[in-house]
């Protein structure tokens, strides 16, 4: 996800529409308007009910939001727009976003399920959430920041179809300015490749050796540790055989533990980058993580560490990771802290500004 909870969508519900009331903690069930490919006819029954084979839909897409209105509004126009021709049910989890959000899915979107929640889950229980409401044998969990373009879909149904073996898929990612998001593939962390990541050492252009490691430098397609859980295309049996994502990550890292439990399972993770979306990366956190999502996304580290690695690593080396892990989130918390402080003060001097202005 990077997905994730926590937008810049604009508060208030769609001007100019009769917006109809949405029952919290209740799914809204519309149709697929037919007209188009993978579109399910309008009147037709629900997943539940009796479908000719030729109307079941092979994907389930996943989006969990949390104020943005906006980017979601553009996400689910471009899949609206570029469906995958075998077809898909489109769930949206919306976590008690309070800026029309929900009321602008049921408004525009009626072929959305949708699950407006009445308290903020967090990212890995609403997407599991979204994911039990469908039956389609392909989840995809995409974030509200992304979207699809056209044959994006059908190619990872085809590579993920094509190999038994293969439970995850992800493709390119592009960010708005057309650069490459090189997080759209990862390889497990390890102490050096994450010294090199957050030092920034490893994120330097033509970077290689471990210090590198994190950004899969070598893979131009195939198999990967992780994808990004900004859009993961999952086998549901493989998905379901190992309970979905950890619930005990509220936000970030429960996609690179997916990816670690479906390897160790004997799964594989397949980048695609003849699939391209775009993601407006930082979009669903409006580009500055808060003192929640801050603690999260270090929580996650640690969460992460402690599961999959501490056991075999000795006491002073986990006390050591442990350790950074701490000093980089109060470095964090002290950086959020001074921007939203500056953010504060220019304000205020703007105003200050504005009124002298206006009396002069």
């Amino acid at each position: 996800m990077d997905h994730r909870p926590e937008c810049t969508g604009g508060a208030g519900g769609v001007r100019g529409l009769r917006v109809p009331a949405v029952r919290l903690d209740r799914p809204l069930r519309g149709h697929l308007c037919g007209g188009g490919p993978g579109l399910l006819p309008r009147g037709a029954k629900n997943r539940r009910g009796a479908l000719s084979p030729s109307a079941v839909p092979v994907l389930d897409v996943v989006i969990v939001s949390y104020r943005c209105r906006e980017l979601l509004r553009q996400c689910l126009e471009s899949l609206r727009s570029h469906p995958p021709a075998a077809g898909m049910n489109l769930i949206v989890v919306d976590n008690a976003s309070g800026d029309g959000t929900a009321q602008m899915v049921a408004s525009e979107f009626p072929e959305v399920e949708l699950h407006a929640r009445a308290e903020n889950l967090g990212f890995a229980a609403a997407t599991n959430l979204g994911a039990r409401s469908g039956a389609a044998p392909y989840v995809l969990a995409l974030n509200p920041d992304t979207s699809v373009t056209p044959g994006a879909l059908d190619t990872v149904l085809a590579t993920i179809e094509a190999e038994p073996e293969v439970a995850v898929v992800g493709p390119r990612l592009l960010q708005p300015d057309g650069s490459l998001d090189h997080a759209a593939r990862r390889s497990f962390p390890t102490p050096l490749s994450a010294l090199g990541h957050f030092s920034g050492i490893g994120r330097r252009k033509g970077a290689s050796g471990r210090l590198a490691d994190y950004r899969a430098p070598g893979v131009e397609r195939g198999p990967v540790d992780s994808v990004n859980g900004a859009f993961m295309l999952i086998r549901r049996s493989a998905f379901e055989q190992l309970g979905g994502f950890d619930e005990g990550y509220w936000m970030y890292m429960e996609d690179l533990d997916l990816s670690y439990r479906l390897a160790e399972a004997g799964y594989v993770s397949w980048y695609e980058p003849d699939a391209t979306v775009l993601h407006v990366k930082g979009g669903t956190t409006g580009g500055e993580r808060s003192p929640r999502l801050n603690w999260a996304f270090h929580r996650g580290m640690y969460r992460f560490y402690r599961t999959h690695y501490a056991r075999e690593r000795s006491p002073l080396l986990n006390a050591a990771i442990y350790a950074g892990i701490a000093v980089k989130l109060a470095a964090a918390l002290a950086q959020s802290g001074l921007r939203r402080s500056r953010a504060r003060l220019r304000q205020r001097r703007r105003s200050v500004e504005a009124s002298v202005g206006g009396s002069g």
